[in-house]
């Protein structure tokens, strides 16, 4: 209950967003973004000067708790963009930007670029310690309507790979081509030498026991979906909710930027056991040094 009163608090009051997001950038006091200085660091109060602006008495320079963020340069208000963060994160197949301008009463231009500096705090982190136990490496194709065989060879599609570790976290990536070089590169890279490997019966992973403590397939060809503890569905979900995304909500995303889309379902994905409001957290968290200028922008797809 009281996380729900936070929440609705943050979301209709600009102050107790502000005062939110200190919260979580700061949690030992103000930090100056321009020299990191914390000592010297005191607020700016009067009738003239808006709530929230700090001062370094090191380097001199003003800054609010915006500044270096993906919020710096915005003229939205803060409790806009908690809302918008908060509703990327609960929304499963991820919401557009047409959404968040009819929900947030802003423009679709706006709307768009704003869920592009939410994605941008959804980085790909490297995995301290490799994927582990069961794990499920699956391949698609995403975008486009050409047909041919599982989609391969369709040249306006684009090359998706997954690793999935069983009951743990994802990994997706854009790949230039699914053969056995590229798929085994990242397997060795990102999966443990002791991991069970579930796969379909696509040629590029065969030989993978070399790399890896077993490695089990299921033949799609024969309609063989589940042999025990074998399968790749786990896999398969993963892709189901990146396409329905796409398909539904998205309708086209930009080749040239899709892992940034591949980062957001990446992230809820890993975070799905975790309550709306920490997933909040954990994007505030990831939001300094990650500013996004609209020039930068422009040849995104705009979804």
């Amino acid at each position: 209950m009281k996380n729900i009163t936070i929440t609705n608090q943050i979301f209709h009051d600009e102050n107790k967003a502000r005062e939110y997001l200190e919260s979580i950038r700061w949690p030992d006091g103000p930090i100056c973004p321009h020299c990191n200085g914390s000592d010297k660091v005191y607020e700016l109060k009067g009738k003239s000067t808006r709530p929230g602006l700090w001062k370094c008495g090191h380097c001199r320079k003003q800054f609010t708790v915006t500044v270096g963020t993906i919020f710096e340069g915005s003229h939205i208000p803060l409790a806009k963009w908690l809302m918008a963060i908060y509703l990327v994160c609960s929304s499963k197949k991820g919401i557009s930007a047409n959404q968040l301008h009819q929900m947030l009463g802003i423009t679709y231009k706006s709307a768009w670029f704003m869920a592009h500096r939410v994605r941008l705090a959804m980085p790909q982190h490297p995995l301290s310690d490799k994927l582990q136990g069961i794990v499920e490496a699956d391949e698609t194709y995403i975008g486009g309507r050409a047909r041919g065989k599982r989609g391969r060879g369709a040249k306006n599609k684009t090359k998706v790979f997954a690793l999935i570790q069983r009951n743990g976290k994802a990994l997706s990536f854009k790949v230039d081509d699914v053969k056995s070089k590229t798929l085994k590169t990242l397997i060795r890279k990102n999966v443990a030498d002791t991991a069970h490997v579930m796969t379909d019966e696509f040629p590029s992973y065969n030989g993978l026991e070399k790399y890896v403590a077993s490695h089990s397939v299921v033949t799609h060809g024969t309609r063989e979906y589940v042999r025990g503890i074998i399968h790749t569905n786990f896999a398969e979900s993963y892709f189901s909710l990146l396409k329905r995304g796409i398909l539904g909500t998205f309708h086209h995303i930009s080749e040239t930027h899709i892992e940034r889309y591949l980062n957001e379902f990446n992230f809820r994905w890993n975070n799905r056991m975790e309550e709306n409001h920490l997933r909040l957290t954990r994007i505030i968290e990831e939001s300094g040094g990650r500013r996004l200028f609209y020039r930068d922008s422009s040849t995104i797809a705009k979804s």
